[in-house]
């Protein structure tokens, strides 16, 4: 089955690009004559997952965290430039763990490989978890397809992290946006830099004078097995 041979593929790819990775593997059950995709994946304990380490930790102690993921991030789609297959990236906070190693990636679907953009709106379309997201794309699918435009980008991926990170700590936007400036200017190459630079920028003017919060796509906006 193409699902299944992607997300094996996707999954390589992801670590020969450096990801870690827990045990993962995809298996098609049968739901009323349909074939359901279920990801099964070796546990992570709760107190390593992001999430919890982020919301725990001392302002620069989740400012750290949130550094350690980017860099990985960005590493990744370095090893993978050269690679010819359409590949994304979503990188949502919460679907990270971290270890003494490092980072664990542990979102591999739908998988981002080989896909083009009306495909995975297919796919977003069918296994998204919000009721609201798989009715909208019955009346406006090219909305549905929109969705995914920042998960095959690395600027995307960044400001998907930021999105995450203000999210979970409101109360700490500015230093959280201040870093995010600082790693565009100092960690990313130049094309990638002014497309993280233009999106910050954006989000920035469009928040002036708000109270704080953040205009990025919250919560589940991606489908899960």
């Amino acid at each position: 089955v193409l699902l299944v041979r992607r997300h094996v593929a996707y999954v390589e790819c992801r670590r020969l690009a450096g990801m870690r990775i827990p045990d993962t593997h995809i298996r098609l059950l049968d739901d009323a004559g349909s074939l359901r995709p279920v990801i099964v994946q070796q546990a992570v304990p709760d107190d390593m997952m992001m999430q919890v380490l982020f919301r725990q930790a001392s302002l620069s102690g989740a400012i750290g965290l949130l550094d350690r993921i980017a860099a990985d991030v960005a590493d990744v789609w370095r090893r993978v430039a050269h690679r010819p297959e359409r590949i994304g990236l979503h990188a949502q906070i919460e679907r990270f763990g971290m270890d003494e190693e490092g980072p664990l990636f542990l979102d591999t679907f739908p998988p981002l490989i080989s896909y083009d953009r009306t495909e995975m709106g297919h796919l977003i379309q069918r296994f998204a978890d919000s009721g609201l997201i798989r009715g909208l794309g019955k009346i406006l699918p090219g909305r549905v397809r929109d969705v995914q435009d920042r998960w095959y980008t690395p600027a995307g991926s960044i400001s998907t992290l930021l999105d995450g990170a203000v999210r979970l700590r409101p109360q700490d936007q500015e230093p959280l946006m201040d870093w995010a400036t600082e790693f565009a200017a100092t960690r990313l190459e130049g094309p990638w830099r002014n497309a993280l630079e233009a999106q910050l920028a954006r989000q920035a003017r469009l928040h002036a004078g708000r109270r704080p919060g953040w205009g990025g796509l919250a919560g589940r906006d991606r489908p899960h097995a």
